[in-house]
């Protein structure tokens, strides 16, 4: 009895805590809050938010600035030391991490930390999908810095031979060793810290896609209770809704980052084209860093709203399946003419199926709830008229729910034709800077 108490008031507890709209400095966020502030883009209050727009004008566009037109060694530098890509490399990075911070800013300060990621809709949801989506949760900083610093230890690495090797003799400090650290710390910094915020805001896209793809998942087991289309209806208008409210919120920095990195690999690619350019991997090395990193995090942009919206679209295929089940059912169950030992075949043919024996060692991880080859239980369906499982379908195939980008919907084939055009732009640039082909 006790036990039970414990596990109702811990049940409330969480279901309190989880039906808060506004945040607290003591709440599931506080982790990730605190490393937003050592990342200096933390905006809740007013001296915090004066210190990240600091830090980001003296990362984002001082520092790049300062490397660019003082730092770089002048006309008696040697062939290996001259940077002329630069400008191209510096122009791409600055402005991916001035879009993404502006569009972070926006995102905290319109609809705070704990609206924009959903947690507070999460009390709507069921302990799979909350426990699900807190695990993916605390992931992200890894999967964030599994993109960050593979590109932060090869730029560290060209950096450091570059500022080494007498890439610079500008004495700023006095003495040109302490000048040469101090400047390769302070461009490292600033090449860390425009790559993070960007890869931020897309892992952050990924996250709240992956709370979608929980929900579908989720979604998918009302076919297999005894629920009525009315339940079913507004569980998919809900998911819709959401669905909607992440477009509209993600929808201009995707299709601007989407022009602005297919435009920055174009302008790479004419420069280094050219008659007279001396492309090697001491000249357009930071080039290609650059290039991949931009291309990396607009892959997890488009791979993301593609999975959803496959996920979304595969709801079609699980209703119909679902009608055509229930009315094979139903149809069984009307006949009288029919033999009872058929039925009683069909009846195990069926249920064998529902429980997926078969194949099930070669299907492995590909299906899931949503999209699967097995059978729907549909004894729990014959209370649901055939109009109203129709109109269901019919609604299904003609509201079809995703990510869109202006009404535009991003599946599948959309980020075939995006990534062969990216792909290509980065191969022929890399092609032409270390020579991969």
């Amino acid at each position: 009895m006790a036990d039970e108490e414990t596990l109702i008031s811990s049940s409330q507890t969480k279901n309190r805590s989880f039906a808060r709209c506004a945040s607290h400095s003591h709440d599931e966020l506080q982790g990730f809050r605190t490393w937003l502030k050592w990342l200096c883009v933390d905006q809740s209050t007013h001296w915090t938010a004066c210190l990240s727009w600091f830090v980001f004008f003296a990362l984002a566009i001082v520092v790049p600035a300062v490397s660019h037109f003082v730092l770089t060694c002048g006309a008696d530098c040697d062939s290996f030391h001259s940077r002329p890509y630069d400008a191209v490399a510096q122009l791409s990075l600055s402005g991916i991490a001035a879009l993404s911070f502006i569009c972070l800013s926006t995102f905290v300060r319109k609809y705070g930390l704990r609206r924009f990621l959903f947690f507070d809709k999460l009390r709507d949801e069921s302990e799979t999908v909350r426990n699900g989506y807190t695990q993916q949760f605390n992931r992200s900083l890894k999967i964030l810095f599994v993109f960050v610093l593979p590109c932060l230890a090869a730029e560290s690495a060209y950096k450091i031979w570059w500022y080494t090797s007498g890439g610079t003799r500008i004495p700023f400090l006095g003495n040109a060793v302490v000048s040469n650290t101090v400047a390769c710390v302070l461009e490292l910094c600033s090449w860390f810290y425009r790559s993070m915020v960007f890869f931020l805001v897309c892992v952050l896209f990924r996250l709240l896609c992956y709370l979608q793809i929980l929900r579908m998942q989720d979604f998918a087991l009302v076919f297999q209770v005894n629920s009525d289309v009315e339940t079913v209806l507004r569980e998919h208008l809900r998911i819709r809704r959401h669905l909607r409210i992440i477009s509209h919120r993600y929808r201009a920095f995707i299709l601007c980052a989407l022009f602005f990195i297919t435009a920055s690999q174009l302008s790479s690619l004419l420069m280094t084209t050219r008659p007279n350019a001396d492309v090697n991997l001491y000249h357009s090395g930071e080039l290609a860093v650059c290039s991949v990193s931009l291309v990396a995090g607009l892959l997890i942009l488009l791979r993301s709203a593609a999975r959803i919206t496959h996920k979304a679209q595969a709801v079609t295929c699980l209703a119909s399946k679902w009608h055509v089940c229930a009315t094979i059912d139903s149809f069984d169950t009307t006949e009288t003419e029919t033999p009872v030992t058929r039925m009683v075949e069909e009846r195990m043919f069926t249920a064998t199926c529902s429980d997926g024996s078969f194949d099930l060692d070669d299907v492995g991880d590909e299906e899931d709830e949503l999209d699967n080859s097995k059978f729907v239980p549909m004894y729990t369906h014959s209370t649901i008229s055939f109009q109203k499982r129709q109109a269901l379908v019919t609604y299904f195939e003609n509201n079809r729910a995703g990510i869109t980008v202006y009404g535009f919907m991003l599946d599948r084939s959309s980020l075939h034709t995006i990534f062969g055009l990216e792909l290509s732009l980065v191969l022929w640039l890399l092609g032409k800077t270390i020579g991969i082909s």
